[in-house]
């Protein structure tokens, strides 16, 4: 139970806005991007700096509230909201500076990279990160950062150069290969265990127009498609990436109406250079089988990370399974094809993410993302709605993943797991958990950070 005149001490000391459940803001407040997680905090402080951030931290422990981290709010397992406790929301730290001489970008931890696109573009300039603009920048980073230019730049925590963060006993620090080493390295890759991050600072790369979009094939040709592309990917120039999907084609532009709900496969396919670069590169799949319909062209960057924010909306319900893989093996495209063809609802669909090239050049206990050796991660999701159709995309979700299962590397990417144990995060750090246990044990030895893909401290 909240004492009142506590947390009337801590509004005295608050720049930002602490909702409580009789709060009108409140049932937004708490909402978060998988809108099958539903769960109901005794209180919400929408932070505005790190001294909110510290003051949240502190109140908390006083209190013995459980404590919840919340950036962007996309996380699939919901883990930036609690039951009964204490959220500390940093959607008010919310801006975005560019250095265009050093080509850095600091970002604060309530951003959005549609955020750090916009700012950003205008200088030439790009962060390697996901595929939609508004995930949150604080939780994709701390859980390794993966999208269009991973094969080109490497993933997000390969060109993050410091972080300022308040630690569970209120204190703040910035971490970087200098200062606090221990816990700048398990801050790439080990998620949002270490502390509360209110500010980030990336190495930008010179990326502003590229070329990119889908191609689609019917599905009796996502075979053949499959094994074109794990030959090709393997070696293909880092300037180029795409990702392998099976879809429900949406019914509206720019998609042709005679391909409008149809279910078929594709890749999206990213290049940083020009046409008369791209097309040489991607004949070859034209040739090999023609695609029912592409869409492929020059954009600006911010354009294609923002491709897919129309379909995957916040408020949707959500089930996601995922894994990584060292090779996609005959056995395991038959996998897919069979599941692949079993998408339950339009919006359910199956990713394969190329994390070879840039990424693969950094060694495996140079960051906490210990799966540097793997050549794919993949992402299985079931996506509707309607919550009476929660059961049917878990049931599709899971039983895909349990058919691929033997063919991946152990672990997956943990963006994009739901809260699925201790087993599944060990699994999933291989070889660097033990240190991550230790700096835990250092930075967080009560676990007062825990609610997250756990990582309990060492003993």
């Amino acid at each position: 139970m909240l004492q009142p005149d506590a947390v009337a001490a801590l509004r005295r000391q608050f720049r930002g806005q602490i909702i409580d459940p009789q709060d009108t803001r409140y049932e937004a407040a708490r909402q978060v991007y998988n809108a099958m997680i539903q769960r109901r905090p005794a209180l919400i402080t929408q932070c505005t700096d790190a001294a909110d951030v510290i003051a949240a931290v502190r109140f908390a422990r006083a209190q013995e509230l459980r404590v919840s981290v919340r950036g962007g709010g996309h996380n699939a397992a919901g883990l930036g909201v609690c039951d009964d406790g204490l959220v500390i929301d940093l959607c008010g730290i919310r801006y975005v500076h560019v250095d265009p001489a050093a080509r850095t970008v600091r970002a604060g931890g309530g951003c959005t990279w549609g955020d750090v696109d916009h700012a950003s573009h205008a200088f030439g300039l790009a962060v390697p990160a996901g595929i939609v603009s508004t995930t949150g920048v604080g939780g994709l980073t701390l859980g390794g950062g993966l999208g269009h230019l991973t094969r080109r730049y490497g993933l997000t925590i390969d060109n993050l150069l410091a972080a300022d963060v308040v630690l569970a006993d209120g204190s703040f620090v910035t971490a970087s290969e200098k200062d606090h080493p221990d816990l700048f390295w398990a801050l790439r890759g080990g998620g949002g265990n270490f502390g509360v991050v209110t500010s980030f600072l990336f190495r930008a790369h010179p990326v502003h127009t590229v070329c990119a979009g889908p191609m689609l094939w019917e599905l009796d040709q996502a075979g053949d498609i499959m094994k074109w592309y794990r030959e090709f990917i393997a070696g293909a120039p880092e300037e180029i990436t795409g990702f392998f999907a099976f879809l429900t084609v949406p019914p509206g532009p720019p998609f042709p109406e005679p391909l409008y709900m149809k279910k078929m496969c594709g890749i999206v396919w990213c290049h940083t250079g020009t046409m008369e670069e791209a097309n040489p590169l991607l004949d070859p799949l034209r040739h090999f089988r023609k695609p029912a319909w592409e869409h492929f062209g020059p954009a600006p960057f911010p354009a294609v990370q923002s491709m897919f924010d129309p379909l995957f909306t916040p408020g949707l319900q959500w089930y996601w399974k995922a894994d990584f893989f060292k090779e996609l093996s005959d056995g395991a495209i038959a996998r897919h094809v069979e599941h692949g063809a079993r998408m339950p609802t339009m919006l359910s669909t199956m990713h394969l993410y190329p994390v070879n090239g840039a990424a693969a050049r950094v060694g495996s206990g140079d960051t906490a993302w210990s799966y540097r050796d793997t050549v794919w991660s993949g992402v299985i999701v079931g996506v509707d709605p309607d919550p009476a159709n929660r059961e049917k995309i878990t049931a599709w979700a899971r039983d895909y993943y349990d058919a691929l299962h033997p063919y991946g590397s152990g672990g997956g990417y943990v963006n994009f797991m739901m809260d699925e144990g201790e087993d599944r995060v060990r699994a999933s750090y291989r070889g660097n958990y033990e240190r991550l246990a230790k700096v835990k044990a250092q930075y967080d030895p009560e676990n007062f950070f825990q609610v997250n893909q756990n990582i309990r401290p060492a003993r």
